[in-house]
């Protein structure tokens, strides 16, 4: 049975911050303007108030960017919020100049000022932008879009359709966003939110006739939630992780997990009859819920068309080399129920007890948030291999910027290409990349109060 949520299962103390948006200079008038300023958002179900967001151009999500691969994209940060801001490019081989992070590769754009984000797009597929500065807050306060960067030759689909994933936590009475700031929060899971949305729209619906072939782009930008995924009344092919094509498409026969911060293409069929329903479900625990809900009126052709042909591969991608390679560890302590003896924070040696007083809760390597010096120094065109043992009780979504890689599995295959890895506890697991990308590139989870309370480190690759 697959049900539809009407109620809003927990509530929250909400804390509004004042913003006031400040006098802005213009902007660069050859590129388009990108406006990170407050809006209103249905959030909620219709008889709940409209929330206040954070946003992209007033939209939630925001704007939808879509370029052909081998363009360049131009886009002009104006930020008439009262709080510094910034924009990642997620998943884009990027200029390093361009990633978006604060103290590392640029500074955070004061509220009235300007950024202009200037970069080519040399790979075809699903990716979004995002906050990257207080992003455990300003991400889940809705500063985040999609990015689509189209195929020279696309995939014989009748309609692409992007659905962005995503969680809020809303005082059910009030209808705005809980406050910031629960160290229960960075301590444990995240910040998972009391209800989920698609879109920006909770029961999100969407038409479709019987064996139309749909392209489904799901992306997750919830900070801390993992959908497990599956779906009814629908049949296809995963054909794409985190925007890179699989060398072939995979039946979609189980359900899928999907990490903040990962994406999934899909191509499926209509299978569901005309005048029923097909559904993208949501399973929680032993319940499935329909997060996306399609509506089958007409039919789109007499039969199912066969399996799709891969999607092209994106240029460079080659992961060789694996018995020279660079090696290098990464060792995740921390969190409730376990925590950490001691490790290194502000150039010091500090307790578990004490890192916690200071909102610090993980250690990377034993040391706590972003280090002087990088986790390893790769030359241009090495092959890096990284063993990550994830000692904790919670699971993390371990991003690397700036690159793709791939999973080493025990038996030296190699997984397909992701840039966002899901790890539990006490896994461990090893990726292998090129280090392709010259500059100071950003490693953390995607589980965004756990970056912002311990577990970040970079990466550095000589020009």
């Amino acid at each position: 049975m697959i049900a539809r949520r009407t109620l809003l299962k927990t509530g929250a103390s909400f804390a509004a911050l004042p913003l006031v948006p400040k006098s802005l200079e213009a902007a660069a008038p050859t590129a388009e303007v990108i406006e990170a300023r407050l809006a209103q958002a249905q959030i909620a179900p219709e008889g709940y108030p409209l929330t206040q967001v954070w946003s992209f151009d007033g939209k939630l999500p925001g704007p939808e960017i879509r370029a052909p691969q081998g363009s360049r994209l131009t886009r002009t940060l104006v930020n008439a919020l009262s709080a510094p801001t910034s924009v990642h490019w997620h998943g884009i081989r990027i200029d390093n100049a361009m990633d978006g992070v604060p103290g590392v590769t640029q500074s955070a754009v004061p509220p009235g000022e300007t950024f202009l984000y200037d970069f080519d797009l040399p790979d075809a597929g699903t990716y979004w932008y995002h906050s990257h500065n207080q992003s455990y807050e300003q991400v889940a306060r809705g500063l985040h879009g999609p990015l689509i960067v189209e195929e020279r030759e696309g995939p014989d689909v009748d309609r692409d359709e992007i659905l962005m994933l995503d969680d809020f936590r809303l005082d059910p009475e009030t209808g705005q966003i809980a406050g910031f700031g629960n160290m229960h929060d960075f301590s444990h899971a995240g910040r998972i939110g009391n209800i989920t949305i698609t879109n920006g729209v909770f029961n999100k619906t969407l038409q479709a006739r019987q064996n139309e072939r749909l392209r489904l782009r799901l992306i997750n930008v919830a900070t801390a939630r993992i959908f497990d995924l599956n779906v009814q009344g629908l049949a296809g092919w995963v054909v794409a992780l985190d925007g890179m094509p699989l060398d072939t498409p995979r039946p979609l026969n189980e359900s899928l997990l999907l990490a903040p911060a990962q994406r999934i293409d899909l191509i499926v069929d209509v299978t569901a009859g005309d005048g029923s329903a097909a559904h993208l479900v949501r399973i929680e625990g032993d319940e499935a819920f329909s997060q996306v809900l399609f509506e089958v009126r007409g039919v789109a052709a007499t039969q199912p068309r066969g399996t799709p042909s891969p999607l092209p591969p994106n240029p460079d991608m080659v992961v060789a080399g694996l018995d020279g390679a660079l090696q290098s560890h990464l060792q995740m302590d921390g969190g409730a129920m376990r925590g950490f003896a001691s490790a290194r924070m502000d150039d010091r040696k500090v307790s578990f007890r004490e890192a916690a007083e200071n909102g610090q809760f993980w250690a990377f390597n034993g040391m706590v948030g972003m280090p002087e010096e990088p986790l390893f120094v790769a030359e241009r065109g090495q092959t890096v291999r990284v063993t990550l043992q994830n000692d904790t009780m919670f699971p993390h979504a371990m991003h690397l910027h700036g690159h793709h890689f791939r999973e080493v599995h025990p038996d030296g295959t190699l997984g397909p290409l992701r840039d966002t890895l899901l790890m539990f506890a006490d896994e461990q697991r090893e990726i292998a990349f090129v280090a392709s990308n010259p500059g100071d590139w950003v490693f953390h989870c995607h589980m965004l109060a756990h970056a912002a309370s311990g577990m970040m480190t970079r990466i550095k690759v000589l020009a």
